[in-house]
């Protein structure tokens, strides 16, 4: 299992729901494009399945 997880936001939050939007913010994403680093736990994962719709993610 990988260590870290490289999250990029590919679709734009706007149309979705206020908790999705605060998910995607918590994550570190602001930008389409913008990718951030975060540690592969329970919690990020958690996050990262409310949200699979609007980002890609790959093990690093």
């Amino acid at each position: 299992m990988a260590e870290n997880l490289k999250i990029t936001l590919v679709k734009s939050p706007l149309g979705a729901i206020p908790k999705q939007k605060r998910t995607v913010e918590a994550l570190g994403l602001r930008k389409i494009g913008q990718s951030v680093v975060q540690k592969n736990n329970d919690a990020t994962k958690g996050q990262i399945q409310k949200i699979l719709h609007l980002v890609k993610v790959e093990e690093i």
